[in-house]
């Protein structure tokens, strides 16, 4: 008799009851939430937004690395593409059509060699 009153009171002090049982319930979940905000969805976003700036800066003349490792030098920039020179052969350009958003950094002037 004297095991089933404390077994009935140790269940009744471990279940925490109405708004307490939610917040405890809750506030891990939000604090959860906050570190991936903080540390992966913002930091993702700017880099984004920084890359989308590069390709909107784009022009004529441009040194670039491409996502696929493709180097070389832009030729004429239209609004969602770019010619883009990789090598010359017999005197000739070598160009390559391109979304600009294939672009992965833009280079110094005089990284490409031809």
């Amino acid at each position: 008799m004297f095991f089933v009153n404390d077994a009935l009171a140790a269940g009744e002090a471990a279940a925490p009851g109405g708004m307490e049982g939610f917040l405890v319930q809750v506030v891990p979940l939000i604090v959860i939430f906050a570190v991936f905000w903080f540390f992966l969805i913002r930091p993702q976003q700017k880099r984004q937004k920084e890359h989308m700036k590069m390709c909107e800066a784009l022009a004529k003349g441009d040194e670039v690395l491409t996502i696929g490792g493709l180097s070389g030098r832009i030729e004429s920039v239209e609004e969602q593409a770019i010619l883009l020179q990789v090598a010359s052969v017999d005197g000739r350009p070598v160009t390559v059509r391109m979304q600009r958003a294939a672009v992965q950094a833009v280079l110094p002037k005089g990284a490409v060699k031809f």
